[in-house]
């Protein structure tokens, strides 16, 4: 492995995460933005980018093709190299990563874009499912997550007062993040009163519905240090998959999240920003990946206080690295999945030097 180049994260940035009503954000007016916000923090323009690859799904949209509207944010000229993954943006970093890591290119523009309020988005989602037993059912999103949830409380793993906790916890933590959709101190003890979604699910234990997008600049050792002061060096990057089929695995446990961190290496982080819309989730992530008690997890709020789906991996995996740019952690982990019910994940591993 020492003779491929390694890759850094030397850029992110992000747009806020809100839920629009108005119908009129597009991935391009989201884009452009983020797009200037990088360019000015790493002095590269666009004729310097190497790689463009882009996370969105065109079900989400609404339309087809509307990744091909939103390269309109990158300009007609010059031409680019550019690729897109319908699937989080993590997915088109790691597309991005190898491109690097195999002396294709130095350095890549990796973005992620879903306005997820276009749409009933619990009914989108439905999509994901196999497409001949369970999604002309049309179960929703949401009452998957609930089944999960409920069969990790009956078991024993968690319960719906740690849920609250999570909850709780996360909110507190997105009060220092500006781009957050909800932060706030709350007592979950309070949370425990409201009512059920979805049993055992209440609001707080699911994501809010969000548009935004994100975007992350990789570069390789000969150019990482020139565009940043610290490169959030990568470490780690794998994907592990289970079964689709739910009744082919025990929905209370995710052991493609354990065999990803097993490959990445996860020894030693600090962080993790780990992907998990739902409350009950982020617990059974704690557990599959084996993170110590000392592990700070999601202190930007994560996806329970914003989740612009098709980017949410992508700005995991940024927030974790701007810790170590900024030099508060030396070593962190950023968690992506798809699918449903972590069916997919993927994990990134990165530290300063």
């Amino acid at each position: 492995m020492s003779s491929f180049p390694d890759v850094a994260v030397v850029g992110f940035a992000q747009s806020p995460q809100v839920r629009r009503t108005d119908g009129t954000t597009n991935g391009v007016e989201m884009l452009v933005p983020i797009f200037q916000e990088l360019f000015e923090a790493t002095g590269l323009s666009r004729r310097e980018i190497g790689f463009w690859c882009s996370g969105s799904s065109d079900y989400l949209a609404g339309r087809a093709f509307s990744f091909v509207s939103a390269v309109d944010a990158i300009g007609a000229m010059p031409p680019i190299a550019e690729s897109h993954v319908e699937a989080d943006a993590a997915w088109a970093l790691y597309e991005a990563w190898l491109k690097i890591r195999t002396g294709e290119a130095e350095t890549a523009l990796v973005y992620g874009f879903g306005k997820s309020s276009a749409g009933q988005l619990r009914r989108v989602l439905s999509l994901q499912l196999d497409p001949y037993l369970v999604a002309p059912l049309w179960p929703d999103s949401v009452s998957l997550a609930a089944l999960q949830a409920r069969i990790g409380i009956e078991s024993g793993q968690w319960s719906e007062k740690e849920m609250a906790e999570v909850a709780a916890r996360s909110r507190a933590a997105a009060v220092d993040n500006p781009n957050a959709q909800l932060s706030g101190v709350v007592d979950p003890g309070a949370l425990l009163d409201s009512p059920y979604l979805a049993d055992p699910l209440r609001a707080h234990d699911c994501a809010p519905v969000t548009d935004g997008a994100a975007a992350i600049v990789l570069a390789s050792a000969s150019k990482a240090t020139e565009l940043c002061e610290r490169p959030a060096w990568i470490t780690g990057l794998e994907h592990r998959v289970d079964s689709p089929a739910f009744g082919a695995r025990d929905l209370a446990h995710a052991p493609s999240a354990a065999a990803a961190a097993e490959a990445a290496g996860i020894d030693g982080v600090q962080i993790a920003e780990l992907a998990a819309p739902f409350t009950s989730q982020e617990l059974l992530l704690r557990r599959e990946l084996g993170l110590a008690d000392d592990v700070v997890i999601n202190p930007s709020g994560g996806p329970l206080c914003g989740n612009p789906l098709f980017a949410t991996g992508l700005v995991r995996i940024g927030e974790a690295a701007n810790r170590v740019m900024e030099g508060s952690a030396q070593r962190v982990l950023g968690h992506a999945t798809n699918g449903q019910l972590l069916q997919q994940n993927l994990i990134c591993v990165m530290e300063g030097r």
